[in-house]
């Protein structure tokens, strides 16, 4: 079995142990998953049957999201067919992929927040004098937008989507490639996140991991992830004196 954290804890290192921090977009910075759900929904209705009669479930897609769009598309479907004993041609899944992205470019944004507490975390890594790159599966020009309908654009030198390297979390290529951007060492930069995509790769890289644990983790405990610290908030974090 996992070891546990308590969520209250002091944070195992002091600020001053760090350069740079990594943060994921979906689950972490923003709450998603309605611009998720839409998108889905409308991407269904260009579908032929048995597709187009479903009706897309908050809880359900928020235990899909997080392994970049191809992944979230194809996911959906094959729930649809598991409960219907149908197969998706892959005609159908090329063809879906082309109208979930045209629609979520459309959406992004739209019906989503920024989870309470990002902001004061945010503004506490920049004013420690930390670099600060948004690592994501999210297609990177969708991505650069969200950040910037939110407001949160100004807080990121370096934005690296799913498509920024040949690999995607929770391969640690995308969180390497960031620390060259940011010019900074994997074990002085955090890797801030929501999931096990999130925990993995930052070890793989070695990068320290410390996780959120109001996020989407694909509907599995947060707190079993291998992970070095968790918080309910950005905004309250309490760091050991150095």
């Amino acid at each position: 079995m996992k070891q546990t954290y308590d969520i209250v804890q002091t944070l195992p290192w002091p600020l001053s142990q760090f350069d740079a921090a990594l943060v994921d977009l979906d689950g972490t910075l923003v709450d998603t998953l309605d611009d998720f759900v839409e998108s889905l929904q409308r991407m269904l209705g260009e579908l032929p049957a048995p597709y187009c009669m479903q009706v897309v479930q908050r809880r359900q897609v928020g235990q899909m999201v997080g392994k970049g769009s191809e992944n979230l598309v194809n996911s959906l479907l094959d729930a649809i067919d598991n409960l219907h004993g149908t197969a998706a041609l892959p005609a159908i899944r090329v063809l879906a992929l082309d109208v979930y992205l045209r629609h979520y470019r459309e959406v992004n944004g739209l019906y989503a927040r920024v989870f309470e507490g990002v902001s004061e975390g945010l503004d506490t890594f920049r004013a420690a004098g930390w670099k600060l790159a948004c690592v994501t599966n999210k297609p990177t020009d969708y991505a650069r937008a969200l950040l910037r309908l939110q407001k949160l654009d100004g807080y990121f030198a370096a934005v690296l989507g799913g498509d920024a390297t040949p690999r995607k979390k929770p391969d640690p290529m995308p969180l390497l490639a960031a620390c060259a951007a940011l010019d900074t060492q994997p074990e002085r930069t955090l890797m801030v996140g929501d999931s096990s995509n999130d925990a993995q790769a930052a070890r793989a890289a070695g990068c320290p991991v410390l996780l959120v644990t109001y996020g989407y983790n694909h509907g599995e405990p947060i707190l079993q992830v291998d992970a070095d610290a968790f918080t309910e908030s950005l905004a309250h974090l309490r760091w050991r004196p150095a």
